[in-house]
Formats: structure tokens, sequence, C-alpha cells
């Protein structure tokens, strides 16, 4: 892939001819991919095909290759990969909000349409999950993904990006709208809160960002390595704690002048954190819960229903977030370029989810190019 500014497609991304197969990433065992030969999807009606420049990687994308969601296609057959951008290179029937040549981020999620969340908005909830013919695609999840050459995906979860956002943004923004989408479930208003961040991952650190350019008026990020919570001063904390050196119950309570915050973020995955997140939210404030956990959590609810906490929960980056995150980033109020911080092409894959399972190098978030 040419190496081009932010904005600019090179000739060489828009192909003269598509191809009939491509090079992709196949999981076919635990933990275990391959490059294969795959027939070039064709984008059916309402669809768009997508030359991939980038696909990002994710915590999550490690546990469905040992733990596979539901719906997701069997071994042998299946290409992860949900944070991907790239270039329109053919439209399906009834696409006209794209040409060939657009950059384009996306949702992972597109809903069916049809069922009764869909129709709500609720499209992260789809109660058609998984269900192709009617409708549902979860690209990297239960659809084919972008950890390869090429990729289709719904119209209705594109957006366009604008000329100075780079490839390297739009994987981050696919990230950030998790965040986001979070806060618009809790009421989007946090202008002037006090907010706390469980978990300095990409999560956690572009929702640092998202916190203040809504406006917080503290932003608290909590974490165990110092590297993550330095960066995460970069990129606008007001205030680290380190759970490793410290309670961090007793620091944030420290730091809201002893009332707790307005707003506590769980974006760690930690089996621990949802008890400090019932302990450091201030009576009738508010939990939100963005992580997956590898098993059953346990933590005082009593407490939350006498403190009049509301919990909430939200999957993905549902809500049309990621248009707004990709504004966002536009705008320069978060910036997802600084995240990436290993590359890899795409026949290293192996190599690629070695370092990021091992954490070799403290890899924030690693990249696959095609």
């Amino acid at each position: 892939m040419a190496v081009t500014s932010p904005g600019i497609v090179a000739a060489s991304d828009i192909p003269s001819s598509i191809p009939n197969s491509m090079r992709a990433a196949v999981l076919v065992a635990p933990s275990e991919f391959r490059i294969m030969e795959k027939p070039v999807p064709e984008p059916g009606p309402g669809e768009v095909l997508v030359k991939i420049a980038m696909c990002g990687t994710c915590g999550t994308d490690l546990k469905i290759q040992v733990h596979p969601f539901p719906g997701q296609p069997p071994f042998g057959t299946f290409t992860p990969g949900h944070e991907w951008t790239g270039t329109v290179v053919a439209l399906g029937d009834a696409v006209d909000e794209f040409k060939v040549g657009d950059r384009v981020a996306i949702e992972a999620h597109s809903g069916c349409g049809r069922c009764e969340n869909c129709v709500l908005g609720m499209y992260t909830a789809c109660l058609n999950y998984g269900n192709v013919h009617k409708g549902h695609r979860t690209s990297g999840f239960t659809a084919d993904g972008g950890f390869a050459e090429y990729a289709i995906h719904h119209a209705k979860a594109l957006y366009k990006m604008p000329a100075n956002v780079s490839w390297e943004d739009a994987v981050l923004v696919t990230t950030a709208g998790t965040g986001l989408y979070g806060i618009d479930a809790t009421g989007g208003f946090i202008a002037g809160q006090s907010v706390v961040i469980i978990g300095p991952g990409p999560v956690g650190l572009m929702t640092v960002q998202l916190a203040k350019a809504l406006g917080a008026a503290q932003v608290i990020l909590v974490g165990t390595r110092a590297s993550r919570l330095e960066f995460g001063t970069r990129l606008g904390a007001d205030a680290v704690v380190s759970s490793r050196d410290e309670d961090p119950v007793a620091a944030v309570r420290r730091l809201t002048d002893g009332l707790g915050a307005d707003l506590v973020i769980e974006a760690s995955g930690a089996l621990d954190t949802p008890q400090q997140c019932v302990e450091m939210v201030k009576l009738g404030g508010k939990i939100l819960f963005l992580a997956f956990y590898k098993e059953p959590v346990t933590f005082d609810l009593s407490r939350a229903i006498r403190s009049d906490v509301t919990l909430y929960t939200t999957r993905g980056e549902g809500g049309g977030n990621v248009g707004r995150a990709l504004s966002l980033a536009a705008q320069g109020k978060i910036r997802g370029a600084e995240l990436v911080t290993h590359r890899f092409q795409l026949d290293d894959i192996m190599e690629g989810f070695r370092v990021v399972r091992e954490r070799d190098g403290d890899p924030i978030k690693a990249v696959f190019i095609p």
C-alpha cells in the first residue's frame, strides 16, 4: 500500500480491476491463523466493497480466538478483524451514499434494521444477531472482517473520513465509538462533572479524551502500568492513580473531596474493579461498564442500591457514535494515531498477536497492513 498524507488516496489504493481472490488471515484453530487465498466478496444490495488499508487489534480479538462468540463462523472459514478502515472500490445495488475512492471508517455492527431493537436504534443488541439471512452483520464477529485485503460492509455502518483524518485515526475512532456510546447511554451531559476511568487500554485512553472534549471538569485515570498512566496524562487526564501504589478508592475519594465521582467508567475487565466502582462513585452517581470479563464478577449490589447509583452497560460502538468520534478527531479534540505503537504486515499476524497477547514492548494498539 502506498504511503500518503492523510486525506489523500493513492492511485495504487484503487485497483483498476478487482481481483477474483485475495489474501486473508483465517482462524484455523484456537489462537492459530493461516494466510489463505479467499474469493474477494461481492457487495450485495446496500453493501460496499472496501480495500483494507489497516486493521487494528482489540482485546476481544484475543478472546474470540479461544472462546468463539455466539454467531461466530467455524474455525477454518473465518477471518476476524473489526477495527478496519480503507478505500471504497465497488458499490452494491442502491448505494449512492459513497463513491469509488472514498476513504471510510466503520462501525463493526450492522443491525438487521427490522427487529424492535434496531428500529429503536439499539442495533448492537439486534434481536437477529448473527442471522445473515435477516440482514445482520457484525464485521469480524459474525461475518468476515478486516484481517484481509478486502472486506464488505453495509453502507449504513460506514462513514466518509474527513481529509485530515489518517488511517491510524480511523482505526481508533471505532474504539472511541465504544466509549462515546457508553457516555451517550448515561445521558451524555458530563460537562462540569468528575469522571473516573478504570483501565488505560485503548478504550480507556480514548475515553479520557472524550470526557475532556465533552467538558468534564475532572478526569481521573486509574490503572496498574506507569507508562500507560503517563500516556493518559499526555492525552488530558487531570489526575492518574496507580492501583499498584495506593488504594484507588481512597485516592478517588481524596481527589473528589470525599464525595466520590459523578461517573465511573470501567474499561479494564479486571474482576475486582466492579467493586471499586461501587465504592468510588458518589451518592446518586452513575457507573458505566464497557469491558468484557473472563468470568462472572461479584460486587456489592446492595451498596449501589442504597447509594441510589445507576448502573449502565453498553456493547460496542452503537448509536452512530463512530460518526461523532470521527468529527471529534477531525476537530483535533481526540487523537488516535498516537496510540498506534506497533505495525505488522498481514503475513506476520501470528507474531503480531503474540506481541499483543504477551504485551511484548507494551503495545497499546497494534495494526495489520495487508
